[in-house]
């Protein structure tokens, strides 16, 4: 057994192009033009960035967010601030693996760790996004009974259509995926910097909110919404799931090539994940400027933010906007953790099978125990779910994070492309940033129970 992984690691490079495990119909079907002015590459490149994003603005950022402004005012704009520079970090280190090493994060675990540790870091991965379907399957269906009186339980069962969706729009092609995705990421912005319009926010508090203090980690309910942020806001999955969408655009397989393709890769990550910071902000600001400043620091569910934005904000249509995004929020997210899921049980597993099978696997694998969640406890207790599933995401990041700083560390595996001195300073430190508030938030828990 030794002698074989010994043999499977080595042959690591002379291997490259024997697997093609992102869907064999998307991987490198993107044209990108070899002499073409900087914008038309831009635009040729971009996509994938936003894809991305879809992760860090679902309804259990909402949850989230939500409980932060209604409870603590602006104070915790700067965890969505730091949250999101370390997303744009963490994001670039794997677009950057998935480029240069052709592989995706999950395909490079599998060729670097031995079979018991692929395994446990799968299960992991998979309970990620579990939690994260949880919440976006959660907030769709919410959505769905605010704007149209669709029960929960069959809110639910209509979000497993966006598997033939996805199906739908992959054989037609994958900018036409990352259209839709795009446009849904447009509707929610537009709903959103009205909310901020109609709410009149206070700008200098804003600013001093965005500062960070203290005292974030000496309270004990601010610290638990704070690494709740983190975790709505860096997504693990996302991490395996970039590193294999960049792969989807045909640049040449050479350092010039490549170099470009990061390049550009990162102009549209990082874009894409200012836009979604923006959302989780205004969502935060629109709750501060409302529930908070009217006195309601109670607000934490989703439907009691509906029912009271327009009555409290004076604006009759305020409470639709707000429905009208969390579905948009909610479509967009299950469409990008079923490819996650997807790429992640066939980077772990090494496992093939058709298309349509292998995602209604990693798609059941979320809605079933979210049915069996709905069924039990009913319309009640739903937002505290989507809170405690966005801990839960936090709580697994490490197991991403570190075998993708230790990769792009190793320049064995990354050539000429292996992260800088500066760089590997910065990324084990908010490897260790993520390591320390996680294993805080454990503790807190535990003392909680007992």
């Amino acid at each position: 057994m030794s002698l074989f992984y010994s043999l499977k690691k080595n042959s690591f490079f002379a291997s490259l192009r024997s697997e093609q495990e992102i869907s064999s119909e998307s991987h490198r079907s993107v044209r990108i033009p070899s002499e073409q002015s900087f914008w038309k590459k831009l635009f040729a490149f971009s996509g994938p960035g936003f894809l991305i994003a879809v992760g860090y603005m679902d309804p259990g950022n909402w949850a989230t967010d939500l409980a932060a402004g209604s409870q603590f005012n602006y104070s915790l704009l700067c965890v969505i601030l730091i949250s999101n520079v370390m997303a744009m970090l963490l994001q670039t280190l794997s677009l950057k693996l998935g480029i240069v090493t052709e592989r995706d994060l999950a395909q490079m675990c599998r060729y670097h760790y031995r079979p018991s540790v692929n395994y446990m870091l799968w299960i992991f991965c998979e309970l990620a996004i579990i939690a994260c379907d949880l919440a976006e399957i959660i907030g769709s269906a919410i959505a769905l009974n605010l704007l149209f009186h669709i029960p929960i339980l069959w809110g639910v069962c209509i979000t497993a259509l966006d598997v033939f969706v996805l199906l739908f729009l992959q054989h037609k092609g994958f900018r036409y995926l990352e259209a839709l995705i795009t446009t849904l990421i447009g509707v929610i912005a537009i709903c959103f910097g009205l909310e901020i319009f109609f709410s009149r926010p206070n700008l200098a508090s804003i600013t001093t909110g965005f500062v960070p203090h203290l005292e974030i980690m000496t309270h004990p309910a601010m610290l638990y919404i704070a690494i709740g942020i983190l975790g709505a806001t860096v997504m693990p999955h996302n991490l395996y799931l970039h590193s294999s969408i960049v792969q989807t655009r045909s640049y040449p397989l050479n350092t010039v090539g490549k170099r470009e393709a990061i390049r550009f890769a990162s102009i549209d990550s990082n874009t894409a994940l200012f836009l979604a910071m923006f959302i989780n902000a205004a969502i935060l600001i629109v709750a501060a400027a409302t529930f908070f400043k009217g006195g309601r620091k109670d607000i934490a569910e989703i439907e009691d933010a509906y029912k009271l934005l327009s009555p409290m904000l004076g604006v009759t249509g305020a409470s639709t906007l707000f429905a009208i995004a969390l579905l948009a929020a909610g479509q967009n997210s299950t469409l990008t953790g079923t490819m996650a899921g997807q790429i992640v049980m066939e980077g772990f597993l090494e496992m093939r099978m058709k298309p349509w099978i292998r995602r209604l696997i990693t798609r059941s694998l979320a809605l079933v125990p979210t049915l069996v969640v709905v069924w039990y406890m009913g319309e009640r207790g739903m937002n505290q779910l989507l809170l405690a599933s966005q801990v839960v995401l936090s709580m697994q990041l490490s197991f991403a994070v570190i075998p993708l700083v230790t990769f792009t560390s190793d320049r064995k595996k990354m050539g000429v492309f292996v992260n800088s001195f500066t760089m590997k300073i910065v990324a084990w430190s908010v490897a260790l940033v993520i390591l320390v508030l996680n294993g805080w938030l454990l503790m807190m828990t535990i003392a909680s129970w007992l």
